[in-house]
């Protein structure tokens, strides 16, 4: 009889210990699956603040910033190169830019460049370095490019609660197949929204700094 009550509780020491990391496996299952949707969620809201700050770097304020001159590109050894890897580009005041070429024979191709590029900059060329003038923006249009910054603003929010709302299907999705519980669901979902708000609030950053520039006259 001994001999029996021994190999039962052995058996269900196996048993036990199988189930036990069954258990293990799909806790971890669960816990990379998380993991997985909430890395997934922020690197679409941070596609969508990298997107927003490269738009609004583009929006010419009346100042100069180095930014807008990213989108110039200079025939270099058959490749259309930035102008920043063929010339050191500085703002000598908050009105405008001098462009010194690396080698002498590329300012006709930077100028050239500059022109096609249509900024709405004339450049001045006097055989050494280019310089650039930023035209005065009016009133009215910089209430134009005010009304286009909440324009992209807006997408980018939209881009964000898309992001927060595919997270959360997924949760519910996970919930349903008994992959994570009803608890579980909830916690995920009030960081889901954490995380959303922080990234709303990034967004508002970037918009209202932009509306600051283009309103200062």
């Amino acid at each position: 009889m001994p001999r029996c009550i021994n190999y039962f509780l052995d058996a269900l020491s196996k048993v036990n210990l199988i189930k036990a990391k069954e258990s293990a496996a799909h806790l971890n299952k669960r816990l990379f699956m998380i993991e997985d949707l909430m890395k997934s969620s922020e690197e679409k809201m941070n596609q969508a603040i990298d997107s927003l700050a490269k738009e609004l770097s583009k929006v010419r304020t009346g100042r100069a910033q180095i930014s807008q001159l990213d989108t110039v590109k200079i025939p270099y050894y058959g490749n259309l190169t930035p102008l920043s890897q063929v010339a050191a580009v500085s703002t000598p005041d908050a009105k405008s830019f001098l462009i010194s070429p690396w080698e002498g024979p590329m300012l006709k191709q930077i100028e050239q460049a500059i022109v096609k590029s249509n900024l709405g900059m004339t450049p001045q060329n006097d055989g050494k370095v280019i310089r650039l003038k930023v035209p005065e923006l009016t009133e009215e249009r910089r209430k134009d490019l005010v009304k286009a910054v909440k324009k992209m603003t807006e997408d980018s929010r939209v881009s964000i609660r898309m992001a927060r709302r595919d997270a959360n299907e997924s949760l519910k999705k996970m919930e349903k197949s008994k992959d994570i519980s009803e608890d579980q669901l909830k916690t995920q979902s009030e960081k889901i929204q954490k995380l959303t708000d922080q990234f709303i609030k990034k967004v508002d950053t970037l918009s209202e700094n932009k509306e600051k520039e283009l309103l200062v006259l």
